[in-house]
């Protein structure tokens, strides 16, 4: 789309904050309007619909919508938004209790391109694995993408993070 609907969409969101929970249907009426600008079955509209949802409590609602935006292609339109629908899909999916697919969805993210989402890639994942009572795993990826931050001990926390899902010798 073009960079007055984005930024248009960036400013609904911006504004989201506003619309305590008892509204939610009304920040959900904003975003649908602002799709509705979009040719039907866009990916991106999809994908804007499916994180309103998501954002006001309803996994269930925002899955299949995730879904379809990444099947129509957004990854192609966009791939930073396709990455984030990855991303928020592995979440709503892990809340609906669907969390090995949320893993099956997220793991081979943690070979694409680097990127500002790498994080939340590894932490949703981690909430993924835990979910399945893989909590070794899960504490194994967060500490990995905290190490980097941290103004010391960047090496020592990456070894522990490895440690975690090393076989012991």
């Amino acid at each position: 789309m073009n960079d007055d609907w984005e930024k248009r969409v960036d400013a609904a969101w911006a504004s989201f904050d506003i619309y305590p929970e008892e509204r939610a249907a009304e920040f959900r009426a904003v975003i649908d309007a602002l799709v509705a600008e979009l040719p039907d079955g866009s990916p991106l509209g999809l994908f804007e619909r499916a994180c309103a949802w998501d954002s006001t409590g309803h996994s269930d609602k925002a899955a299949p919508l995730y879904r379809e935006a990444l099947a129509k292609g957004l990854s192609q339109e966009s791939g930073y938004k396709g990455r984030r629908a990855k991303i928020q899909l592995s979440s709503s999916l892990r809340n609906i209790g669907q969390a090995a697919e949320g893993v099956e969805l997220l793991t081979p993210e943690l070979d694409a391109p680097s990127d500002e989402l790498d994080d939340a890639v590894r932490a949703t994942l981690a909430l993924c694995l835990s979910s399945l009572g893989r909590d070794r795993e899960g504490l194994s990826l967060v500490l990995g993408a905290l190490a980097p931050h941290l103004p010391r001990y960047q090496r020592s926390m990456a070894n522990y993070a490895r440690a975690l899902v090393e076989p012991a010798d």
